[in-house]
C-alpha cells in the first residue's frame, strides 16, 4: 500500500513540474511572438492554453485521490495542500501568457524597436516561474525566498514602463495610440505573472516549513 502511495506522490511531483514547464514555455513563446510579430507562434500559445487547463484538472484529480484514498502523513498532507494552491496560480500564469499571445494575434502586433525593453518584464517573469518550480523540485527554501524578493524587480519594471507609455500616449498624434494601449495590457499581464510566481514560491515555502514566507 505504501509503495503505491509513494508512486502516486512521485507522479504528482512530476505532473506539477510538467505544468510549471508548460507555463514557462508559454510565457517565453508569447514574448517571442510579441518581439518578432509571429502570429503563428502566438496562435500556438493561445491554442496551448487548453493543455495547461487539462494538466491542472489532472493534477487536481490526483491530489484529491491521494487525500481521499490514502492517509498522508503531516508533511505529505502539507505538500499536497500546497500543490492544490500552486495549481491555481500556475493555471492563471498559463492564462496570462495566452492573453499576451491573444493580443499579439488579434492586433497583428509586433513590438516596436523603441519598446523592446518591455521584454525585460517577460524575461524576469519567466525566470521567477522557472525558479519557483526549481525551488519546489529541490526543496530549496532560500531559492523560494529569492523568488519572492524578485517580485519587486518586476513591479519596478512595470512602473517604469507604464510611466513611459503614459508619457508617449500623452504626446501621441494617434498613430501609435492603439499599440500603446495594447502594450499597457501586455505589461499588466507580465506584472500579474510575477505576482502568481511569487504565490507559487510562497506555497513552496509553506510546504517546507508550515509557514508562508
Amino acid at each position: 500500500m505504501r509503495t503505491r502511495y509513494n508512486e502516486q506522490l512521485n507522479k504528482l511531483h512530476l505532473q506539477i513540474v510538467t505544468m510549471g514547464t508548460m507555463c514557462e514555455q508559454a510565457i517565453s513563446k508569447a514574448t517571442k511572438a510579441l518581439t518578432e510579430g509571429d502570429m503563428v507562434l502566438a496562435g500556438e500559445v493561445v491554442a496551448g492554453d487548453a493543455a495547461v487547463n487539462q494538466q491542472e484538472r489532472d493534477v487536481e484529480a490526483l491530489c484529491l485521490k491521494l487525500l481521499l484514498q490514502q492517509q498522508p502523513v503531516a508533511s505529505d498532507l502539507r505538500k499536497i495542500s500546497s500543490i492544490l494552491k500552486m495549481l491555481t496560480d500556475l493555471e492563471r500564469i498559463g492564462d496570462q501568457a495566452a492573453d499576451i499571445a491573444e493580443i499579439v494575434k488579434k492586433n497583428n502586433l509586433k513590438l516596436p524597436e523603441k519598446y523592446l525593453h518591455v521584454c525585460k518584464m517577460g524575461v524576469a517573469a519567466v525566470g521567477m516561474v522557472s525558479d519557483a518550480i526549481a525551488a519546489y523540485v529541490n526543496n530549496d527554501l532560500e531559492l523560494a525566498k529569492e523568488v519572492i524578493a524578485r517580485d519587486d524587480e518586476v513591479d519596478e519594471l512595470f512602473t517604469k514602463v507604464r510611466t513611459e507609455l503614459l508619457n508617449d500616449l500623452a504626446k501621441d498624434n494617434h498613430t501609435e495610440g492603439e499599440i500603446l494601449l495594447n502594450l499597457f495590457m501586455v505589461i499588466k499581464y507580465y506584472e500579474r505573472i510575477g505576482d502568481h510566481a511569487t504565490n507559487v514560491a510562497e506555497w513552496v515555502a509553506y510546504a517546507l516549513t508550515g509557514e508562508k514566507a
